[in-house]
C-alpha cells in the first residue's frame, strides 16, 4: 500500500472488507454486544459512513441487528463496552433529529443504564465506607462509572443517575487511608495494571485514560463545560489536574507522565519510568494531553491549556516518540493518536496542533491495511472511523469517539 492511497479511498476499502458481520460465538452470545471487539463497535463505522453518505444504511442494518440480536445484558458486570449501555451509545450514534430511529428501543436501554449506574454507585459507596481501595472496574472507562457517566451525559445529563456519578467521581478525587500504607489517592487500587492480584506492591495508581484517573478528568471537564455539575466538581478537577503537575516529568522533547505508580514510588515522589511509553489515547500523553486541555478550558485556565497544548504538540512531533507506534488502531495506535489530535486540534488556542494534523493523517494511512480484527478497539473499524475523520476534515457527525471521551 503506497503513502498516496488517500484517507477516504482507504476507508472504503475497510468498509467493504467489514460489509458483513459474522454471527457471535455460540458460547459467547453476549460477545456481539463487546463495543472493543464485537458487533456493537464495528457498527459504528457503517452508522458514521451511512450519517456522511459514504455508506447507505442498508449497510450499517446488518451490523446493529447482529449486536442486538441476543438479549442484551443489563447486569453489574455491563458497561460502556458491554451490555446495555453499548447497545445504548451504538443505538444514539444511529439516531438523528430528522430520523429518531430505535427511540423506542433506547427509552428502554436508557431505564436500565439508570438503574445499573445506581446500583454501582451503591456499590462504590459501601466500598469506600469500608476503607477498601478500588478497582478498574469500578470507575473506568469500559466497565466503570466514567464510561456510564459518558452514556449518561449523552442521553440524559440531568438526570439523578448523572448527578450520582459525578457525586462518585468526586469522592473518588479524596484521599483514602488504606491499613499500613498511608494517605493513597482515592483512586488507587489493589491489583496490578493486567487487573492480576497485587500481594507484593501494594496496589497502583493509574495515569491513563482508558483505566486511570485521567478518564474521570475527561468526563467531569466535559460535564463541567456542559454546565453538568455536582457539590465539589471543580475542586475534584483541580485535584487531578495537582495530581498531574505533580508527577509531571519534563524530558528531551518536552513533559510526560508515568503510565502507573506502585507504593514505592508513591512514597519516593518519583516514577521508576524512565521516559515517555508510546503515545496512545489509552496511556499515554496524548489521552493525559487532551484530558488537561478539556480540563482547563472547564476551569478557564488559558495558561493551563497552553501547557498541555504544547507539551501536545511536542510529543506528536518526537520522531522518537512516534517511532513506539507499531499499530494502526485507536486504542494504542496511529489511529487513536489521529483521532485525540484531531479533536485537541479543533480546541486549540493556537495553531501548531492543526499543523501537525496532516503528518500524522498520512503515518495513519501508511500504516493502515485492511483484513485484521473487525473490532473498534484494537481493530478495523476504528481505524476506518479515524480515516473516515481524516477523509472530511471534520468531526464525526454520529460523535463516536464520545466512547473514547476525547470529543
Amino acid at each position: 500500500m503506497t503513502t498516496t492511497t488517500s484517507p477516504a479511498l482507504l476507508a472504503d476499502g475497510f468498509a467493504r472488507h467489514l460489509a458483513t458481520p459474522a454471527p457471535p460465538p455460540e458460547d459467547q452470545p453476549w460477545a456481539a454486544q463487546d463495543l472493543a471487539a464485537g458487533a456493537a463497535g464495528s457498527a459504528l463505522l457503517h452508522i458514521e459512513r451511512a450519517r456522511t453518505g459514504d455508506g447507505t444504511w442498508q449497510h450499517a442494518r446488518p451490523w446493529i441487528k447482529n449486536a442486538v440480536a441476543t438479549t442484551v445484558s443489563a447486569g453489574d458486570t455491563s458497561g460502556l463496552y458491554l451490555g446495555a449501555p453499548a447497545a445504548g451509545f451504538m443505538l444514539d450514534c444511529a439516531a438523528t433529529a430528522e430520523a429518531p430511529r430505535y427511540k423506542d428501543a433506547l427509552a428502554t436501554l436508557d431505564h436500565h443504564v439508570a438503574q445499573l449506574a445506581h446500583r454501582k454507585c451503591d456499590a462504590a459507596r459501601t466500598r469506600m465506607r469500608c476503607g477498601r481501595p478500588a478497582n478498574f472496574h469500578e470507575y473506568d472507562i469500559f466497565y466503570g462509572l466514567t464510561g456510564i457517566g459518558a452514556y449518561l451525559l449523552r442521553r440524559s445529563p440531568s438526570s439523578t443517575a448523572m448527578a450520582r456519578v459525578l457525586a462518585y467521581l468526586v469522592q473518588l478525587t479524596r484521599p483514602i487511608r488504606h491499613g499500613d500504607q498511608g494517605v493513597l489517592p482515592g483512586w488507587w487500587v489493589d491489583h496490578q495494571p493486567d487487573l492480576t492480584p497485587s500481594t507484593v506492591s501494594a496496589g497502583h495508581a493509574n495515569f491513563g485514560a482508558a483505566h486511570g484517573i485521567t478518564g474521570p478528568l475527561l468526563l467531569l471537564s466535559h460535564a463541567l463545560r456542559q454546565d453538568v455539575k455536582v457539590d465539589g466538581q471543580e475542586e475534584a478537577i483541580d485535584t487531578i489536574l495537582d495530581w498531574l503537575d505533580r508527577w509531571r516529568q519534563d524530558g528531551p522533547a518536552g513533559f510526560w507522565w508515568p503510565e502507573h505508580i506502585c507504593l514505592g514510588e508513591l512514597r519516593a515522589g518519583r516514577p521508576d519510568q524512565r521516559g515517555p511509553a508510546r503515545p496512545s489515547w489509552c496511556y499515554g500523553t496524548p489521552g493525559i494531553a487532551r484530558a488537561g486541555q478539556l480540563a482547563a478550558l472547564a476551569r478557564r485556565d488559558p495558561a493551563r491549556q497552553r501547557l498541555y497544548e504544547d507539551t501536545l504538540v511536542r510529543c506528536l512531533t518526537d520522531p522518537d516518540q512516534l517511532s513506539k507506534i507499531t499499530d494502526a488502531g485507536l486504542c494504542h495506535g496511529w489511529a487513536g493518536v489521529y483521532q485525540t489530535a484531531f479533536r485537541a486540534a479543533h480546541d486549540a488556542a493556537a495553531p501548531a496542533l492543526r499543523a501537525a494534523l496532516p503528518d500524522l493523517a498520512a503515518a495513519l494511512t501508511r500504516h493502515a491495511r485492511p483484513g485484521g480484527d473487525p473490532g473498534l478497539l484494537q481493530g478495523d473499524a476504528g481505524t476506518a472511523l479515524a480515516l473516515t475523520t481524516a477523509a472530511h476534515d471534520a468531526a464525526p457527525t454520529s460523535g463516536w469517539d464520545a466512547c473514547l471521551l476525547i470529543d
